[in-house]
């Protein structure tokens, strides 16, 4: 895998990225072969973004790319450019640009998830207890993972400022050979 260590999130590129090469890693979201261009919506924990692939410009990228399929883990490389003038997607952050692949690695395969990872999604909770590692996935408990980091960071720097020590439990119990079991 060395080489296709991200350089940046999918959800943080913006316009002022256009022109950069980056690395992406994530979920392929979305994929639409147009009979020539492939366009894949990559996804990661920080949003999602346009990647097209061209058989012209890069022929091995679109080879890759033809046998990429829903919840697919990815690496892409290629460069950030804006989109045409009339092709933007308002409804996304990283609407007005998308990444020209230049190169792609399938990460690890997957089979067709038992529901769809996204927020419209009414799925009975039984099923998404069943497949939590699924539901973790999606946008809003994504949200409420982030928020709770958020506020155990913000706790533990103020406990920490007012002379406070964090202190685990097994760090003070004796280590026995039946615990161990």
């Amino acid at each position: 895998m060395t080489g296709w260590e991200r350089t940046q999130y999918c959800g943080a590129l913006r316009a002022g990225h256009a022109g950069r090469v980056v690395t992406l890693n994530g979920w392929v979201d979305r994929r639409r072969d147009l009979g020539g261009l492939i366009f894949v919506h990559l996804r990661d924990r920080e949003g999602v973004a346009q990647v097209v692939f061209n058989p012209e410009r890069f022929p091995d990228a679109h080879e890759t790319a033809k046998a990429m399929r829903s919840e697919f883990v990815v690496a892409v490389r290629g460069e950030v450019c804006r989109r045409p003038p009339g092709t933007e997607n308002l409804t996304l952050a990283t609407g007005e640009i998308e990444v020209v692949a230049q190169g792609a690695v399938i990460l690890n395969d997957a089979r067709t998830p038992v529901f769809p990872i996204d927020d419209e999604s009414d799925v009975a909770e039984d099923i998404r207890l069943a497949y939590r590692y699924l539901d973790l996935r999606r946008p809003p408990l994504q949200r409420n993972l982030f928020l709770r980091h958020r506020f155990y960071q913000v706790t533990r720097r103020y406990l920490d400022s007012q002379g406070f020590i964090e202190v685990e439990t097994p760090v003070l119990t004796k280590s026995t050979p039946e615990g161990a079991r």
